[in-house]
């Protein structure tokens, strides 16, 4: 049996709009859909100005943590990230901050 044979194949399934509101929850995400997501997400979210973004991974033994981690650790957006207070999501959840997105007149103005 492939995963195209299974029921609810999130590749048969059309996209769905996520709000962007500066919480993405992965519990409803495919593990190998994460790290796509995530990124996307931040994306959107520095578009639109949000500029602190929870993302919840969720406890269990680390691996979604461990795979959001490493999204963020690279992505160009991100100026930091930590695990979360308690009242937040503590260990099940990551705080992420990130960059302003650059005006049109910034990007080239630039010195290295």
């Amino acid at each position: 049996m492939t995963t195209g044979d299974l029921p609810g194949n999130p590749e048969e399934t059309p996209p769905v709009a996520l709000p962007i509101d500066g919480v993405l929850d992965l519990h409803t995400f495919a593990p190998r859909q994460v790290q796509a997501v995530v990124a996307d997400y931040l994306d959107a979210c520095q578009a639109a100005g949000i500029l602190e973004v929870r993302v919840v991974h969720g406890k269990g033994i680390g691996e979604q943590r461990r795979a959001v981690h490493a999204v963020l650790a690279r992505h160009p957006a991100v100026l930091r990230f930590a695990l979360a207070t308690p009242a937040f999501g503590g260990w099940g959840a990551t705080i992420v901050h990130l960059r302003a997105p650059e005006t049109k007149g910034e990007a080239g103005s630039r010195k290295e």
